[in-house]
């Protein structure tokens, strides 16, 4: 058995807003697995700024990966803890290369093509045009859940985009979400989640920059509008940690990107302590390839969460991996007449 990685350059049709900044690019990496005639392929979804094993090591590790690939999975996992998105990609990679099909990693009625994942439509940030495009976009596309990202422009700016689909929209007949990506302050945190709460939204998530946990936890317990921790989550590693972190805060809601959190065993440890805290969850993707959120998506099926999932990224890039996911309305689909475009991997 040997593995071996490669690096793609993934190009942004448009410029994506955040409040951590404009994503034009993005970096990533497939580890690729070969036992004989059988190939596996995974994705090490890294984010530049967000990932904890953005480092400068990151790739002499991948090698390392790849030169130790015959430890097995559960000791490479081990070893990776302080590398999330590589646990998570070598874990692709070792799912495909026991399957029949190195893209079809969970057989379900969603590779089957028999059913479909309920998933959000993610408006992106910039000026009030751009955003009020993305919204009639999206609404017109059929989709019932919504998640705008919040904090680059100016709060009543935002405020007044929310108001306008609230006063077309009710609550039953459009779910909205926002992402603040942590770019509230402590001081107006609490005064902005009641504004938002009036305009009847689903959930807030991570209002406040991620390590400030006694903040984060005052914010739970008074907040009008239920708060879902994303990057919190990201370089809490062990398990009594996570069972910390959820003890002191008591979240509404948590998200989970299994590339920043341990790939699917990292994020399995969450749903248990979630399960035993009765907290609710959902999936989503940290802007991998098609090749990433093939695998993600296919996960998530499996759970069965039918909360909708952030699992619609694939049409973001110009050179995406040609694959069968396809979004049709408000769900994405794996069409079992296309196909992937192998070139990538030397397949």
């Amino acid at each position: 058995m040997k593995a071996y990685y490669r690096k793609h350059i993934l190009k942004f049709n448009k410029p994506s807003g955040t409040s951590r900044g404009v994503l034009r690019q993005k970096e990533t990496w497939f580890i690729v697995i070969q036992d004989k005639e059988k190939v596996g392929i995974g994705e090490c979804g890294l984010l530049p700024g967000l990932s904890i094993d953005d480092r400068p090591d990151y790739e002499s590790k991948l090698q390392w990966a790849c030169d130790h690939i015959n430890l097995g999975f559960e000791k490479l996992w081990d070893n990776l803890l302080e590398y999330p998105s590589i646990q998570s990609g070598v874990e692709q990679a070792f799912i495909s290369l026991s399957s029949k099909d190195p893209f079809e990693l969970f057989n379900s009625k969603f590779t089957r093509s028999q059913s479909g994942i309920a998933i959000n439509g993610l408006i992106w940030m910039g000026d009030e045009d751009f955003m009020r495009s993305q919204i009639q976009q999206k609404i017109e596309q059929g989709f019932g859940c919504i998640k705008m990202k919040i904090g680059a422009i100016d709060f009543a700016t935002e405020l007044k985009l929310l108001t306008a689909i609230r006063k077309e929209f009710s609550a039953t007949d459009i779910e909205l979400r926002v992402d603040a990506n942590g770019a509230f302050n402590l001081e107006d945190a609490l005064p902005k989640l009641q504004q938002l709460a009036d305009l009847d939204l689903h959930s807030i998530e991570q209002p406040i920059k991620q390590g400030q946990w006694e903040e984060m936890a005052e914010l739970c317990s008074k907040t009008p509008l239920p708060i879902a921790l994303d990057e919190e989550l990201i370089g809490v590693f062990e398990l009594e940690e996570k069972e910390k972190l959820l003890k002191i805060i008591s979240p509404q809601y948590l998200i989970f990107k299994p590339s920043l959190i341990g790939g699917f065993k990292g994020t399995e440890q969450w749903i248990d302590l979630c399960q035993k805290s009765s907290i609710n969850w959902w999936v989503t993707s940290a802007l991998e390839s098609n090749v990433g959120l093939n695998a993600i998506a296919q996960w998530t099926y499996t759970l069965n969460n039918p909360m909708p999932q952030g699992l619609g990224t694939g049409s973001l890039y110009s050179n995406n991996i040609d694959s069968p996911l396809e979004v049709i309305g408000e769900k994405l689909y794996y069409k079992t007449s296309g196909k992937w475009d192998t070139k990538y991997f030397k397949l």
